[in-house]
């Protein structure tokens, strides 16, 4: 007897990659090296720091963290978050904030809130491939912010788009840092076609040179010094490289009725984040811990950073160019032989044992098919020269 017919999976996804789900896959066989994820180093979790707070919140507060909690989160979390943001050109309140759970939830709201199908999104150029994939059921059309546009670019770009979207911070995927002229050109740009503006910022706490500019909320706060926030930039931040990705605690800061929509969005999706988990961490940023963290990823990462680009330039300098990271987790490579497919490429470091991300997942087109990602923060050095030393073997056998 035939299976009966079943009614078809939504149209939106056949519109995906398949390279995502190859590479997550790939990176967990014996014997692979991956460079493929943005992942920290899981010797820098503070195991007995975090185990004690999980174990003194179930113990000390049980109905709060192991119940329900409200949608926007623990007003002490947000509280706490509030206080942390705030500064001389920024004052935020707890109405300000929203928790959810990481980064990608709160670009997955963003989508809810503000894309009708189709709608226009000007995006960094090349995209985080995790903004994409939230976004991707709203099948929106996208328009470039291209690294050093100029003001004109950026007033074109905005136009018209449901929003803009940024990571400047050591961007992924390229490890840029979007310089304070340009920051202050796409906050005009955005307030002057009337568009959102989500500044993303999972990295930076991994700056590895000076001090970084003024983020982009901070810019939009500055033509109202003291005021509580009620701008149009909308900024993300996430506990998942200042302290552990599992704690899955990511927050929105953004004017009141921007955090009432998205808490709105929120309840269809997981109605609240755990209680346990914002408790610790409450318990996290009450200790410092984020801070004292940071000295020691910082040295650790620049490290992993720097024998990553030096086995680099030892095996790939005459196929790939590439700019030094003042920051985050990614190198980006592009090949000087426009003829270097890194779709293919991709699947011979497979065979080389040696995952890697490439360029075409980074674009809503899936076009570019000329660079490549690697990641230096999993790996120690021994590991990073030997995948080099792996890709390099797999890019002379593409040709």
């Amino acid at each position: 007897m035939a299976p009966p017919a079943r009614a078809p999976f939504a149209a939106w996804l056949a519109g995906g990659n398949d390279i995502t789900a190859a590479f997550l896959a790939a990176a967990g066989r014996p014997g692979m090296i991956n460079l493929a994820g943005g992942l920290p180093d899981p010797a820098l979790f503070p195991v007995e720091e975090l185990a004690a707070l999980a174990a003194a919140a179930v113990r000390e507060r049980p109905a709060e963290v192991l119940g329900y909690g409200p949608v926007a989160g623990l007003p002490a979390l947000r509280d706490a978050l509030a206080s942390r943001l705030s500064g001389p050109a920024l004052r935020l309140g707890r109405d300000n904030l929203l928790v959810v759970s990481g980064g990608l939830q709160a670009l997955d709201l963003i989508g809810k809130v503000l894309l009708e199908e189709g709608a226009t999104v000007a995006a960094q150029w090349p995209t985080y491939l995790g903004a994409l994939d939230a976004w991707r059921p709203r099948r929106p059309r996208y328009r470039p912010l291209m690294p050093g546009a100029t003001a004109t670019e950026l007033a074109a770009a905005c136009t018209g788009a449901a929003f803009a979207y940024a990571v400047p911070n050591f961007s992924n995927p390229t490890g840029r840092l979007v310089p304070g002229g340009e920051r202050h050109a796409l906050v005009a740009a955005a307030r002057a076609a009337g568009t959102w503006l989500v500044e993303d910022d999972p990295y930076g706490s991994l700056g590895y040179g000076g001090p970084l500019p003024p983020r982009l909320i901070e810019l939009a706060a500055a033509d109202r010094p003291g005021a509580v926030y009620d701008g149009t930039v909308v900024y993300l931040g996430t506990l998942s490289k200042e302290v552990v990705p599992g704690l899955r605690v990511g927050w929105v800061a953004a004017a009141p009725d921007m955090i009432a929509a998205l808490a709105r969005a929120r309840q269809g999706a997981d109605m609240c984040g755990s209680g346990l988990t914002q408790a610790v961490a409450l318990g996290a940023l009450a200790a410092g811990l984020p801070e004292r963290l940071a000295a020691a990823a910082v040295a650790h990462y620049r490290g992993r950073r720097d024998a990553l680009l030096a086995a680099m330039d030892a095996e790939l300098a005459g196929r790939f160019a590439w700019e030094v990271p003042e920051g985050g987790m990614f190198v980006w490579a592009r090949a000087r032989d426009q003829g270097l497919d890194t779709d293919r490429l991709f699947d011979a470091a497979l065979a080389a044992g040696v995952c890697i991300t490439p360029g075409s997942v980074f674009d809503p087109a899936g076009r570019d098919r000329g660079a490549i990602r690697l990641n230096f923060t999993l790996n120690p050095p021994d590991r990073l020269a030997e995948g080099v030393r792996r890709l390099a073997a797999a890019v002379a056998a593409t040709g």
